[in-house]
């Protein structure tokens, strides 16, 4: 498996921002569970968005198979630019190839709006594990008789490919387990159901900042600056693995092309802000590179044509 990159609050819906005059409301889908780094992400673009946009954006949260469930809803609603999904990089280029029993290729049935970030994950294990940094947690993992066990939002999230490679570079047993977002699948490691996560860094920090979880390293290049203590995996003796995933948001394709333009500006002015800029900061993301849609389109392209012979020469499939 490629080792450089893997190129991937509210339990009730919320409604952000005033309606437009015409009262086209926006509906914003997030294919997680609520509370989960997505859902966070989401929220916060979206309270700049219906400024921006000048439209009422309703968040609303469709969870399931890693994304997937929320992803395909999108590609069927109706191409008028009021319903868009709020995706990471694996719901687009990865996730799709591993549903065995839908062909659904999102990389073409829905259109790049603007990518809003860039992220790294956060390595956070139970603190009940008596291990207190890389090397003892992988020794107390090689000398476990039950072998450990790893939580993800779902099989070809993200966090599910960095415990594949995780595993294989330490040469540890793992079994991993699913859920329908991060936000369960972290609970249970705090519950202590679970031994480890590779979480994005919104819903984990402050999790370890209490205590209940405890943070091992980063999958960057670089340290977190809210967590500037946490080494990278490099740094803690683990070379060669990096892991990034991006935020974008997307629209059906068929969108008319004057109001993928308006979508565009308007999306790209929200990620632009220096709120939302802060906010990312905050939650240890960063932004995306500013890119044209069409660049953004081929970059995703390229991803989806790379992940799909991965997922077959490893035979990964959704279970």
């Amino acid at each position: 498996m490629r080792r450089r990159h893997l190129l991937p609050l509210l339990a009730a819906p919320a409604i952000i921002g005033r309606a437009s005059a015409q009262g086209r409301a926006i509906t914003l889908v997030v294919p997680y569970a609520a509370g989960g780094g997505t859902d966070i992400v989401g929220r916060e673009f979206a309270q700049i968005f219906s400024e921006t946009s000048g439209q009422q954006v309703v968040v609303e949260n469709r969870g399931g198979a890693a994304g997937h469930v929320g992803a395909v809803s999108v590609t069927r609603a109706r191409p008028d630019g009021l319903t868009l999904l709020f995706a990471v990089s694996t719901n687009i280029v990865i996730n799709p190839h591993l549903q065995r029993n839908d062909r659904a290729d999102l990389s073409r049935q829905l259109s790049p709006v603007a990518q809003a970030s860039l992220y790294q994950y956060l390595l956070v294990i139970d603190p009940r594990i008596p291990a207190q940094n890389l090397q003892e947690l992988i020794a107390a993992g090689k000398a476990s008789r039950e072998g450990f066990t790893y939580s993800s939002a779902g099989v070809g999230s993200n966090n599910h490919l960095a415990g594949l490679l995780f595993a294989e570079a330490a040469g540890l047993r793992m079994e991993h387990i699913s859920y329908r977002g991060t936000a369960p699948a972290l609970q249970d490691v705090v519950a202590g159901r679970v031994t480890m996560n590779f979480s994005s860094p919104p819903p984990a920090i402050p999790l370890a900042r209490e205590g209940r979880l405890r943070p091992i390293a980063v999958t960057g290049n670089n340290r977190l600056s809210q967590m500037p203590e946490v080494p990278t995996l490099a740094e803690a003796g683990l070379p060669g693995i990096v892991i990034l995933g991006w935020h974008g948001i997307f629209a059906p394709a068929g969108v008319p092309e004057a109001e993928m333009d308006r979508l565009e500006t308007a999306a790209n002015r929200a990620i632009r802000d220096p709120r939302f800029a802060r906010s990312l900061e905050r939650d240890g993301l960063e932004l995306a590179p500013q890119k044209t849609r069409a660049q953004f389109q081929e970059e995703v392209r390229q991803e989806y044509a790379f992940w799909g012979q991965k997922a077959r020469e490893l035979d990964l499939r959704a279970e």
